[in-house]
């Protein structure tokens, strides 16, 4: 063969690379399925299950203990703290539930084991959760502000049954609301180019046209983030303006050293947990946002979308290990109803040395244990407030009746 014949014989190979790049992945099924679906291993599985591990045991034990403090102590069951216990629901699902499947699928990205039943549970989960949290932060916002705007309608208005009914509506609402996204997904099967199946290439993804994937993304993230967030800026603005007023009113010392504080605490503590939850949802809507908006990827578009993906996971499941840090650090009912499940050492000792103490003295001891806290959503404030009302005091005092 001359050289002129190799030269075109050369240039002939090449172009037909460029023509049909497929080719050279023909050879090995793992190397054509990367080539479709990427890498079957995530390059951060390691740190991020590292980080997702830590999460997992902080969020569990944290929300168990928030669900165990209000079903457990009766003075805890308020109509706020049943949005709080909604709230800690949704986050022990996303955690137990969600963060074991994404584990599984940042070690393992195909193929998808669990078939169209597991897609769908799948993304429904994600979904109803989404939703179930951000209304259950805008409820307590809202519920927080007719407390402090309209006391006396909320006294009248906001009872634990209403608050139940409400928290159904919300999940019942939320799960819905998932039925788009969820009926778009479902099981994609990858094929070589003679038709036959390509072993091992089945993913739970986006099964529909992508504008109708892209379409919902936009209005839920609208529905379920932009416009909430808004409203509750907008409340929380109001209730501050409401409670810098009353600091400039003259009120009787009860008021003044009970009753404003414990509001002004209580407020406080959730818009905190209100801020933070913003914070942390950023990413997880600027992720979905992104992929939705962009319609021709470039390598460098690609990179940082991979990149928000990574920040948005973990800022997404953080959300649901801190607002149990949020009520430790910022309540002091919680704190002590915390120190009470994990160890009743206190109410042990109480019960040793002072088994037939006069009432005096148990008020006393309640108030050592710092298991008081004087706040609107815990009725008529009678010294008896606290988690173990019922077991050290008489039941007259418990229902502020003389004995």
């Amino acid at each position: 063969m001359s050289v002129m014949e190799k030269h075109e014989n050369v240039s002939w190979i090449h172009q037909q690379e460029l023509e049909d790049p497929l080719k050279k992945y023909l050879n090995s099924t793992e190397d054509y399925l990367t080539f479709l679906c990427g890498p079957p291993r995530s390059h951060l599985s390691l740190p991020v299950t590292v980080v997702y591990a830590l999460i997992f045991v902080v969020g569990v034990v944290g929300n168990l203990l928030v669900c165990l403090v209000i079903l457990r102590h009766q003075t805890m069951k308020t109509p706020t703290n049943y949005y709080l216990f909604s709230l800690a629901v949704s986050d022990l699902l996303v955690l137990l539930l969600g963060m074991p499947l994404e584990v599984y699928e940042m070690w393992r990205n195909y193929p998808f084991l669990f078939g169209s039943v597991g897609c769908y549970f799948k993304t429904a989960l994600f979904e109803t959760v989404c939703f179930a949290s951000i209304l259950s932060v805008t409820t307590v916002s809202v519920e927080r502000y007719v407390a402090i705007v309209h006391p006396f309608r909320a006294k009248l208005e906001s009872t634990r049954r209403r608050a139940l009914k409400i928290i159904g509506i919300l999940w019942g609402l939320s799960f819905l609301f998932s039925l788009p996204n969820t009926s778009i997904h479902g099981i994609k099967l990858h094929y070589f180019p003679n038709g036959s199946l390509v072993p091992g290439s089945a993913t739970c993804t986006v099964i529909k046209p992508m504008w109708i994937y892209n379409f919902i993304i936009q209005i839920t993230s609208f529905l379920f983030y932009i416009l909430p967030m808004t409203v509750i800026s907008i409340l929380y603005y109001l209730m501050g303006l409401r409670l810098r007023k009353e600091q400039h009113l003259e009120a009787d010392e009860v008021t003044a050293n009970v009753q404003r504080p414990s509001r002004k605490s209580v407020t406080k503590m959730l818009f905190v947990l209100v801020l933070v939850f913003a914070i942390c949802w950023i990413p997880f809507h600027v992720d979905r946002l992104f992929f939705s908006f962009v319609e021709e990827w470039t390598e460098s578009l690609a990179a940082v979308f991979n990149l928000i993906h990574v920040v948005s996971g973990v800022f997404f499941y953080l959300s649901s290990a801190v607002n149990p840090i949020i009520y430790n650090v910022l309540s002091h009912r919680f704190r002590a109803a915390f120190r009470n499940v994990i160890s009743p050492s206190c109410k042990q000792w109480h019960s040793q040395h002072h088994p037939q103490g006069p009432p005096a003295q148990r008020n006393i001891f309640l108030t050592e244990c710092h298991l008081v806290e004087l706040t609107e959503d815990a009725g008529p404030q009678f010294p008896c407030q606290s988690s173990l009302c019922s077991y050290h005091l008489p039941a007259a005092l418990c229902t502020g009746q003389a004995p």
